[in-house]
């Protein structure tokens, strides 16, 4: 597993942060440099079969940190973050999840188009792929795709990609999983979920942040919002939930500044 690691003091107060799909290290390089400056210790691991890490043996789940840390899962990463706090709780100081909230594990089916999904990203060349998702999903009203056709069809070539995403971050980004390719980077989000959990205590009891993205598909999500104003602090009764009305669906590249802001001054009550 490759993992980055930056601070300007040794010993400091640790934060690890678990990215999403198609995110890789990369995403968070403006946080690890913010964290820094703030004097923490930031560490960000590329998921095994991600980037410049090799796939695993048995591609099953992301990896977890393995020191008294806090811990920011966005996406895909929200989960893990969750299991973690709630396997090895004396072991994480405070959770943030960026665009999910903190659910119980439960197992979920996704396997009726993974195959499909595989299919379509292979025909394209890395720097493509991110282009096109990072165009796709910073919208709010994600289009559905017709029958025939793949989710790769339904963006524009000519369209261009978000102002605050630049041909500097899509080449690390194509240059990164050209080496890797998606295979296992979607296998392991997608594994992971469907996975069935033997933990039955499922109360984070560690403070905790949501930062809700106000323009995220996932808030379109049947009963997402239910949950989040009703039952989301029966399992993490310390939480915090800020809404950025504004933010899409990769909004911590999109406002890395206020994001940062927003986990600096969460850190600062609770350290």
């Amino acid at each position: 597993m490759r993992v980055e690691v930056l601070s300007t003091t040794p010993g400091l107060n640790v934060i690890v942060f678990l990215h999403g799909l198609p995110e890789i290290w990369y995403s968070w390089w403006h946080h690890m440099i913010g964290l820094a400056h703030s004097g923490f210790r930031a560490i960000v691991p590329d998921y095994s079969g991600y980037g410049l890490s090799e796939p695993p043996p048995n591609p099953t789940r992301p990896p977890t940190a393995t020191s008294s840390v806090f811990l920011v899962g966005k996406d895909f990463g929200a989960r893990p973050t969750y299991l973690f706090a709630l396997a090895y709780p004396q072991r994480v100081l405070g959770v943030i999840t960026i665009g999910v909230p903190i659910k119980p594990p439960s197992p979920l089916k996704f396997d009726k188009n993974f195959p499909e999904a595989k299919a379509a990203f292979g025909c394209f060349d890395a720097e493509t792929v991110v282009r096109n998702i990072y165009i796709f999903f910073s919208i709010s009203e994600i289009p559905i795709a017709a029958e025939n056709q793949e989710i790769m069809d339904l963006v524009d070539p000519s369209t261009s990609i978000p102002p605050w995403f630049t041909e500097e971050d899509l080449a690390a980004y194509g240059a990164l999983y050209e080496k890797s390719g998606f295979q296992t980077a979607l296998q392991i989000p997608y594994r992971a979920l469907r996975e069935e959990s033997s933990l039955t205590n499922l109360i984070v009891k560690a403070l905790a942040l949501y930062i809700m993205e106000g323009k995220d598909y996932v808030n379109k999500f049947l009963g997402i919002n239910y949950y989040i104003d009703r039952r989301v602090k029966k399992f993490v009764p310390n939480l915090e939930i800020q809404y950025m009305s504004k933010g899409l669906q990769f909004v911590q590249e999109q406002s890395p500044d206020e994001v940062n802001q927003l986990i600096i001054t969460f850190l600062g009550k609770h350290v």
